[in-house]
Parts: structure tokens; sequence; C-alpha cells
């Protein structure tokens, strides 16, 4: 069976080019991984976007089945995109880096919609502490891979403040998306506030 990471970080690069930079970090009980940095334009302007490498080397397991399928299962790498100059947001690194271990650390499956709390700011001064997981297929298209594989899902990070991470538990990610958009919100804002909540 193929090695996944070369083909998640081949399929990184037609996405999204060279990356610039990448670090690793490794956790005691978890294999190694590594966070790009992809330095690109949108629609709205330069942007910098961060994807881990590593994640998806497993598949995500039930926590309560009995056994680890180490083949059949979810597979996943984030993605967090982020607008260049207003914070020190490559100090995300590590943080991103425990939220890609944490399915093999804590044996979360991470799926859109769920929050992922990092424990304190996303980086220095962030008002960010956790972050939703949005739906894949915009950005990275899914690496479909061999039988009976499943793809990996390249999934997007969105920061959460906290008080939109508590709005978010009581309403649903679905009401949190549509505060969003009815506030004209820019989730790619290193430093904007929490959207209107009342």
């Amino acid at each position: 069976m193929a090695d996944v990471l070369p083909l998640v970080e081949a399929r990184l690069r037609t996405a999204l080019g060279e990356p610039d930079a990448r670090a690793a970090v490794t956790f005691l009980g978890a294999d190694r991984i590594e966070v790009l940095r992809f330095r690109g334009e949108s629609e709205e302007g330069a942007v910098v976007r961060y994807a881990t490498l590593g994640m998806s080397a497993q598949p995500m397991t039930d926590p309560t089945a009995m056994v680890a399928d180490p083949v059949e299962g979810p597979r996943a790498e984030l993605l967090l995109t982020v607008r260049p100059g207003g914070a020190d947001t490559d100090k995300v690194l590590r943080p991103l880096a425990v939220l890609a271990a944490s399915p093999q650390v804590e044996g979360l499956v991470v799926l859109p919609g769920a929050s992922l709390d990092v424990g304190g700011p996303l980086w220095p001064g962030a008002p960010f502490t956790s972050v939703l997981v949005a739906e894949p297929g915009g950005l990275v298209e899914d690496l479909e891979l061999d039988d009976p594989m499943d793809p990996v899902r390249f999934l997007p990070l969105l920061p959460m403040t906290p008080n939109e991470a508590a709005w978010k538990r009581v309403h649903g990610a679905q009401a949190l998306h549509e505060r969003w958009l009815a506030s004209g919100t820019d989730l790619r804002d290193p430093a904007r506030r929490s959207v209107p909540l009342e």
C-alpha cells in the first residue's frame, strides 16, 4: 500500500504552490506532524495558508472501537488561512500540530462541524482559543486513495473567539456560519472581533 504522505504533500503543492517554510513537531506516542506554510493571493488580497502534513498517515479511529483499523477510517489534514502582517501567526504552528496529533493522542475523530480547543491563544495575542472545522473540498480537493482506504480530506479551520465557541455549543455550527455571513465577518482577519451574538 502506498505511503500516503508524499501523495498528500503533492496534492497540497498542486493546489497551493511551493511552501516557503515548514516545521516539524513530535509528540510522545504519536507520529511526527509537519506544518507547511504557503503564501498566496485570494480575491481579497494576500493570504498565508498553513497546512498540516502527517495527520492522514493513519486513519482516525472511533475511540470506542476495541481495535484500531490500520487501513479503513477517515483521514484528514488541517488548513488555516489568515491575512499576513496583522499578528505573529507563524506561532500557530505548534497549536496546529497539537490539533493534527489529537486523533493519535486522544482518539479524536475530526469531522466538519466539530470544535477543537487549543487551550490558549492560537498565536500570541490572538483573540481565538479554538477553531471550527469547516467542510472540505473548496481550496484543496479530496485525495482519493487505493481501496479500501478512505480519501484524505483537507479540512479548513475557522478561528473562533471564546464567545463564539460558547454560542456554537448551544446553537450549532450552521447558526454560527449564518451569523458570520450576516455580519460580513472576515474570517481571515487575525485580529477580528467576535461577531455580535445577541
